[in-house]
């Protein structure tokens, strides 16, 4: 069964981008898990309620196909730490998908994997912190509602999560063909 893992904030996480992805994956026949900074029942801006499965810090990336990021104003607050960009570079380590959306992307950046890797964030005309966090760790924005680049996808907000879950989907399909091609030969 293909895996994935959404990681979301305790409180304060993007409703739209968590339910979109999450039903795109779980139509394709994904078995989809939630985690957050904490367990107990997390809560999206807009109320959404979710009985979290797992704390990041339990997350194994050998357990899952997929490691994604969910944006909303409190991605910042509890995910944007030491052990989120431990989650995330192991993820990479072990040629796992890595996604973030929203503003989640400035964690990957920190956590300095978005280096020489086209990339894209949520930024608002006033606030181009999210921008210029990842610039300034060697990311190639781009202006697109999602962007892949190798096995890590990034998307600009809520209005991107169907065409961002369908991405990952996609991506974790042509690795499965892969390997089952590999074994086969």
């Amino acid at each position: 069964m293909k895996k994935a893992v959404l990681i979301i904030a305790y409180r304060n996480f993007q409703d739209k981008e968590y339910s979109v992805t999450r039903e795109v994956l779980e139509n394709g026949g994904m078995e989809v898990k939630t985690a957050a900074s904490q367990k107990g029942t997390a809560e999206g801006v807009f109320g959404l309620k979710i009985v979290v499965d797992l704390s990041v810090a339990e997350v194994k990336p050998d357990n899952f196909d997929a490691v994604v990021f969910i944006g909303g104003g409190g991605a910042l607050d509890y995910l944007d730490n030491k052990i989120s960009y431990n989650l995330a570079s192991e993820t990479i380590n072990q040629n796992k998908i890595l996604a973030a959306i929203c503003i989640a992307p400035v964690i990957l950046a920190k956590a300095g994997l978005l280096k020489n890797k086209k990339a894209t964030v949520w930024r608002n005309p006033l606030d181009e912190e999210s921008l210029k966090i990842l610039q300034e760790n060697g990311a190639k924005f781009t202006d697109e509602k999602v962007v892949s680049d190798g096995r890590i996808i990034t998307a600009n907000g809520p209005a991107a999560a169907e065409e961002f879950g369908e991405s990952i989907l996609k991506l974790i399909n042509e690795q499965y063909q892969k390997f089952l091609h590999h074994r086969s030969h």
